[in-house]
């Protein structure tokens, strides 16, 4: 049996590609490539160019290959934009999913991993927070990701087919390996957006609030190693193939970092000094965003192997210098 990987031409679903080759799984990836990119997939990999709300597309994929699970993580992913283009949000994240959990119904396929958000909370009254917490998204992106979560729990109780749901924190890093990383170059991700700034890439970095009511001033966030997040994924693709019931799940590391805290380890990573701009605070920037960890390790036996910030930022910092490397040569 193999996987239908949805955006696995992106970031986080182009290591999942990885993860999965690496475990001898068949896999297929379909991607539109609007944010992804042809070559992150490797050669041996069936790739289609399409998008996953195509249902014929789909539906003809599921019907002519042996797919025992779908790993969905095509969508739009940037909360600002998000604001601006709801009906764009909606379309991508939660109408297009409608149309692959239809397709996925139809064929009987068992099995749905699905890339959620820890912007579901909102702004949470305590952290770190848990999956039980009170579910107020405060951004279109929030909202278009919970309403996928409400898809899959209805679609389980009525059919035969079981998820598992990832409420991803803030993810980063690359592929240590050196395979593959976040290659959109006008990501907003804090992580990549400072490493470029070191590399010379932005003239400075934005730094927005400094009046918060955290140790430093700065909003603080739970940052996962690109890796450690697929590895869950595969984890609760074994889980599910097991047996395992359906349910949502934080994917974080319990414990965050501030925004100034973050640049100083890029500092730290890069040797270089880069300029600082402080601006004020952005319209629904929570306090600070961290996960309760504990229950993915209960259910899934999850454990991180690359929960060191250092670590992630160097990750981070060797995969632009390839790219830099790559669009010199």
């Amino acid at each position: 049996m193999g996987v239908l990987v949805t955006g696995g031409a992106g970031y986080i679903g182009s290591h999942m590609v990885l993860q999965l080759l690496d475990a001898g799984e068949d896999v297929i990836v379909v991607d539109n490539l609007s944010t992804g990119f042809r070559w992150a997939v490797p050669s041996e990999v069936k790739f289609v160019e399409g998008d996953v709300g195509d249902h014929d597309l789909v539906h003809r994929l599921l019907r002519r290959n042996r797919i025992d699970a779908i790993a969905h993580f095509a969508g739009s992913i940037v909360v600002p934009d998000s604001v601006a283009d709801p009906l764009s949000y909606y379309l991508n994240n939660t109408v297009k999913s409608r149309s692959l959990l239809a397709c996925a119904v139809d064929v009987n396929v068992p099995h749905f991993i699905f890339s959620s958000t820890a912007a579901v909370y909102g702004m949470p009254e305590q952290n770190p927070v848990a999956e039980n917490a009170r579910l107020e998204p405060i951004s279109p992106y929030g909202s278009s990701k919970l309403m996928t979560e409400i898809m899959l729990r209805d679609v389980a109780r009525a059919h035969p087919l079981r998820y598992v749901a990832l409420r991803y924190f803030n993810v980063a890093g690359a592929d240590p390996e050196g395979r593959s990383g976040q290659s959109t170059p006008n990501a907003t991700h804090l992580i990549k957006v400072a490493v470029q700034t070191a590399l010379g890439q932005r003239p400075y970095l934005e730094v927005f609030g400094t009046d918060y009511q955290t140790p430093d001033g700065t909003c603080v966030r739970d940052y996962i190693h690109v890796s450690d997040l697929i590895r869950a994924h595969i984890a609760a693709l074994d889980f599910l193939r097991k047996g395992g019931e359906s349910g949502v799940l934080n994917c974080g590391y319990g414990r965050g970092f501030s925004v100034l805290e973050v640049i100083a380890a890029v500092k730290r990573a890069s040797g270089r000094d880069f300029a600082l701009r402080f601006e004020a605070r952005r319209p629904g920037d929570p306090v600070a965003l961290v996960a309760e960890a504990d229950r993915i390790g209960e259910v899934l036996g999850w454990r991180p192997a690359r929960d060191d910030l250092d670590l992630i930022v160097g990750d981070a910092l060797a995969w632009e210098e390839r790219l830099i490397s790559s669009r010199a040569g």
